[in-house]
C-alpha cells in the first residue's frame, strides 16, 4: 500500500480573461497551497476502484469511473503501459465543489500513489503534463506552495513566500458549479459591458500581489486579494455576502470567495486573531476550519 496526502488551495487573487471561442478562457491566478489535505492509498488491484470517506459533506462525490481519481489512475497507467488497476481509498477534507480544489489534490495524490505504487518512475515534467491533462488545478496540487498560474490556470511558475499566512475557512453546505460561475460572469460582463473596461486577452497577476507574498505581510496582501468570480458568485447564492460581512466585522483583515466558491477564505493578521475570527463564525452557526499556508504539495506519507 502507498499512502500519500495533497492540499487544498486558495486562490489569492484571480483575474479572468474574455471569452475564447472554444468556450474557455485564460486566467491568472496566485494559488496558495494551505493545510487542508485530501488522503489517498493505493493498494493493487486487476481493475480500479474508488470508496470515498471524510470530514466534509461527501454526497457529490462520485464512486464510479467519472472519479477523477480513477481517471488520474487511468491515465498513469495508459501512459506508461502498466496493465493492472489500484484500488483507491480516498480521505476528503478538503470542501467538496468549494472552490479549494479538493478533487485536483485527490487526483495529484493518486498520481503519486500509483507512480510509486506501480514502479512507474515517471518523470517530474512528465507527471505535470499529465496532471495538466487532468485539470488546471491539478499541477499546483502536485508542486504546493505558492504559484503563479496563467493560460487555464495550468502554467505554473513558483512565486516566492515568506512566512505563515493565517486563514478561517467559512464552509457552505451547498456547492457552486465552476463553469455555471464561468457562465454567470460572461453574462455579467454582457449586461455591463457599457460601464467596465472589456476584459483582458492575456490577464496577468498585479505586482502588489508578489510583493505582499514575498514579504510575508498579511496586511498588504489582504489589500490585494481579488477575485473576479466573487460578483457572479455572489450573484448566484446572495447569502455569501453575509458572511463576507460578518467575517470583516469579526477582525477579518479581508475576505475573498475562493475561487468559483462557495467557500468563503478570511485572512487573519495572526493565530489568536484567527482562533477569535473562528469562535465568532462558529457562534453565528457557521461551519468554519481553520489552515495556514503555504504548505508542499503532494507527497507520499510514512505510515
Amino acid at each position: 500500500m502507498v499512502h500519500t496526502k495533497a492540499p487544498g488551495k486558495i486562490n489569492v487573487f484571480l483575474k479572468v480573461g474574455r471569452l475564447e471561442p472554444d468556450g474557455y478562457h485564460d486566467v491568472a491566478i496566485a494559488y496558495q497551497a494551505v493545510s487542508l489535505y485530501e488522503e489517498v492509498r493505493a493498494v493493487e488491484a486487476d481493475d480500479f476502484s474508488v470508496s470515498v470517506t471524510g470530514t466534509v459533506e461527501l454526497s457529490r462525490v462520485p464512486t464510479d469511473a467519472s472519479n477523477i481519481a480513477i481517471k488520474a489512475a487511468q491515465l498513469l497507467a495508459h501512459h506508461t503501459g502498466y496493465r493492472g488497476g489500484v484500488r483507491l481509498a480516498i480521505e476528503k477534507h478538503v470542501p467538496v465543489t468549494g472552490g479549494m480544489g479538493g478533487g485536483s489534490a485527490d487526483a495529484a495524490a493518486t498520481l503519486i500513489a500509483c507512480d510509486a505504487l506501480w514502479g512507474t518512475a515517471l518523470p517530474r515534467d512528465e507527471m505535470l503534463g499529465l496532471a495538466a491533462q487532468l485539470g488546471a488545478d491539478v499541477p499546483f496540487a502536485l508542486t504546493g506552495g505558492t504559484a503563479i498560474g496563467t493560460g487555464r490556470g495550468d502554467q505554473l511558475s513558483p512565486a516566492l513566500a515568506k512566512g505563515t499566512f493565517q486563514w478561517v475557512l467559512a464552509l457552505a453546505d451547498f456547492g457552486l458549479s465552476t463553469p455555471g460561475v464561468y457562465s454567470e460572469l460572461d453574462r455579467h460582463r454582457d449586461r455591463h459591458a457599457q460601464d467596465i473596461f472589456p476584459a483582458d486577452v492575456a490577464p496577468s497577476v498585479d505586482a502588489d500581489v508578489l510583493q505582499a507574498l514575498r514579504a510575508g505581510d498579511p496586511h498588504m496582501l489582504a489589500e490585494t486579494l481579488y477575485n473576479d468570480l466573487q460578483a457572479p458568485a455572489l450573484h448566484l447564492e446572495p447569502s455569501l455576502a453575509a458572511t463576507l460581512e460578518l467575517g470583516e466585522e469579526n477582525g477579518a483583515l479581508a475576505g475573498i470567495v475562493s475561487g468559483s466558491g462557495p467557500t468563503v477564505a478570511f485572512l487573519a493578521a495572526d493565530p489568536d486573531s484567527a482562533l477569535e475570527l473562528q469562535l465568532a463564525l462558529e457562534s453565528a452557526r457557521l461551519t468554519v476550519v481553520r489552515a495556514t499556508g503555504p504548505v508542499h504539495g503532494a507527497r507520499i506519507v510514512s505510515d
